[in-house]
């Protein structure tokens, strides 16, 4: 279950940046700082044969049966007002106010936002996913027990970051908040990282606040 404002808060604060609880035979959580969680970080080269997003990764789901699929639940869970649906149902969101992250910028509509994956699906399967079982799988593409998993997002960034990591692309605002993200779901996942990638994140790590960070391993 996301908290509404969990994102929020830590982004103001800029001081713990939390992973929340997944069932706990499952999970394991751990508190340390960004720059160790960075070089904690296991290197492997990317392995992204045989990548097939619908295939491997299926779409959003209503994980409690409530009609609100998982980007609706994202939609709910960020906006700043009460949410307005496209029906009397409330299922589908269609407008309500969002402040993006990558850009700071509000958004009323929610036509205009797109729901980002922290790490792209593309990266996911070449670090680790693509050995994972189906269910796992799906599971990370509806994270929703890590507030900094899925996010709204402008569309225009969104579709700009595509399938790029740290090395290659970073939001315009936030990219600190951004680096301790993309960490926190590279290591909940068991993700792996390649040299590249890794040297971007130390490079950002060092440079950014010396932040404490809470991970939930799954």
């Amino acid at each position: 279950m996301r908290s509404k404002f969990a994102l929020v808060s830590a982004l103001t604060a800029g001081l713990l940046l939390t992973g929340f609880a997944t069932p706990a035979n499952a999970a394991t959580t751990y508190t340390t700082d960004l720059r160790s969680a960075v070089r904690a970080l296991p290197v492997a080269v990317e392995n992204n044969a045989g990548y097939d997003r619908n295939r491997y990764f299926g779409q959003w789901i209503d994980q409690n049966k409530d009609c609100q699929n998982t980007r609706a639940e994202v939609l709910i869970s960020e906006s700043r007002v009460t949410p307005k649906y496209t029906t009397t149902k409330p299922c589908t969101v269609a407008s309500g106010r969002w402040v993006t992250t990558f850009d700071n910028r509000t958004h009323t509509s929610a036509s205009t936002v797109q729901i980002d994956h922290m790490v792209p699906v593309h990266e996911a399967w070449g670090s680790g996913a693509r050995n994972w079982t189906q269910a796992r799988r799906v599971a990370f593409y509806n994270d929703l027990g890590y507030a900094g998993s899925l996010n709204a997002q402008t569309s225009s960034l969104n579709a700009s970051k595509q399938a790029s990591g740290p090395e290659a692309w970073m939001p315009p605002a936030n990219q600190c908040s951004y680096i301790a993200q993309w960490t926190i779901v590279k290591a909940r996942w068991r993700m792996t990282v390649d040299k590249a990638e890794k040297a971007a994140l130390i490079k950002w790590a060092d440079k950014c606040a010396a932040v404490k960070i809470s991970i939930t391993r799954v």
